[in-house]
């Protein structure tokens, strides 16, 4: 008999996506740990152009008719236009995004894995606003992307959580958003990569 995979042993899809994507999610708070994004406010502005490259990928998801049809305030969850001003805030340019995810016709089960990895970063965002506040930046000046959302964190990824395991999807589409929220990640870890080169 073979060992079950772990992503196959949650009923739910938000529970399983994020039993696969722990280990991609781990190597990418190394990652972000090791450019010490806290240490001063240019270290920031970078972790900041990242964020910003990251939403830039996701815009266009944000503003899907589709998706919003599954999650209803999903254009007022975006956070493209809060990484652009903290970045102006920081005096630092915005870097020139591609059209490689952007660009790319996503079905469904691929864009609720890109939006999954989006969303479930405002949860961490919470202990990441702490620390940029000892760089005397706020969710109105420096750190906006990090701030809370309307109605809070938990309420809002409760929302979100019951929409994403309320969705139907084929076999195909799981597959597609398992795929997508890896990628998600991977995404991150590149534009990271970039904005402290």
């Amino acid at each position: 008999m073979t060992a079950q995979a772990p992503e196959l042993s949650h009923a739910l899809r938000s529970q399983r996506l994020n039993a696969l994507t722990h280990e991609p999610h781990a190597r990418l708070d190394a990652l972000v740990k090791s450019h010490d994004p806290f240490g001063n406010r240019e270290n920031f502005a970078k972790f900041v152009a990242a964020q910003y490259l990251f939403q830039y990928d996701l815009e266009n998801l944000y503003t899907n008719a589709e998706l919003a049809e599954i999650v209803d305030d999903l254009p007022s969850r975006a956070r493209v236009e809060q990484a652009r001003l903290d970045l102006a805030d920081l005096n630092h340019a915005v870097p020139e995004g591609d059209e490689s995810v952007r660009g790319k016709q996503h079905g469904l089960g691929a864009a609720l894995g890109w939006v999954f990895v989006s969303e479930g970063s405002k949860l961490g965002a919470a202990f990441l606003i702490k620390r940029a506040e000892a760089l005397q930046l706020s969710d109105s000046f420096g750190a906006r992307h990090l701030g809370e959302p309307e109605g809070g964190r938990a309420q809002g990824w409760k929302k979100f959580v019951a929409a994403l395991d309320g969705v139907v999807l084929d076999a195909e589409q799981e597959r597609q958003a398992e795929a997508a929220a890896i990628a998600a990640f991977n995404r991150f870890a590149d534009h990271l990569e970039r904005t402290f080169a």
